[in-house]
Order: C-alpha cells, then structure tokens, then sequence
C-alpha cells in the first residue's frame, strides 16, 4: 500500500500543503548484510522505510515494513538514530517532512522479495559493496552498523 488511508484522508482535507509524519526506517542486518529494497518511484536502493501507523508503536511499525516490503522477518534491536528528513515534494504536488525514527534490525528468517508494489527488487548486499544510494540512506545503514550504545539525537538543525 503505497499512501496510508490515514493519510489520504488528510490529504483529501489539506490538498498538498505541507505534511508532517512519522517513519521508520529499518536497517536488517545479517551476517555483514544489509537488507535493501529498489523503490519502484525512483528506483533507488534504500534500506526498508515507511509510515507509522496512527497509534502503531514505531518498532511494530519497522517489522511491519520490513514483512510488508521484503517478505522478511525481522526484530527491531534497538534505536539508532532520531532525525528530521529534508522537506518531500512528490511528483503529484504533496509535500511531506518526516520525524524519521531508525532502528537497527536483526533478521529471523525469509529470503528477500517483492511482497507489494512499493519496490521493484528487494535483496542482500555486502555492507562493503552497497549499490549507490543517497548519503542520506548510507548514513542511516551507517548509524546502525556503528552499533552505538545509545541513539544519536540531531540539534540545532542539520
């Protein structure tokens, strides 16, 4: 499911004037493996990302996503890292920010797939061979293999 009902109710009240949400993004880990997703609007390769859900805890959010687009199961370790995403135009006019919460995942089982019609590939990748993706999606795959001990925090802008 590309847009969440919840937010196409919202849209259908605030047409495309600015947005704020919540996400996940969930760094799957295995082996020295990062779990990543072709999207299939840009094709670019991410590391799985979504909305949470109204009332959703957000690491249910980010095993949910992870099921929902890779068809793997994984469970949230820990939280790595809490920031604000750049403003989102997208192609149809709606503009979105994101509070962008990133968990570092451990993998449980299943193989990579495309389980909907948000990506177009879903697969393994050596952390030391990733594709090229945005420094934005590096720095989060980043943030997790970094491991820290507690998660980092932005201030005072970017």
């Amino acid at each position: 499911m590309p847009t969440p009902d919840f937010v196409l109710s919202l849209r259908s009240k605030i047409g495309h004037d600015p947005l704020w949400l919540s996400g996940v993004t969930a760094v799957v880990l295995r082996d020295g493996e990062v779990l990543l997703v072709q999207r299939a609007d840009n094709r670019e390769w991410t590391p799985v990302t979504g909305i949470i859900d109204p009332g959703e805890e957000p690491a249910d959010s980010a095993g949910r996503e992870v099921l929902e687009e890779a068809g793997v199961h994984a469970t949230p370790e820990k939280l790595v890292w809490v920031h604000v995403t750049e403003v989102v135009t997208y192609p149809n006019g709606d503009v979105s920010q994101y509070l962008d919460l990133c968990f570092r995942m451990t993998w449980r089982s299943g193989e990579p797939v495309v389980s909907d019609d948000e990506s177009v590939d879903a697969r393994w990748f050596p952390l030391d061979a990733l594709p090229p993706m945005s420094d934005e999606m590096r720095a989060r795959i980043q943030s997790a293999v970094d491991d820290p001990v507690t998660a980092r925090f932005e201030f005072g802008g970017r």
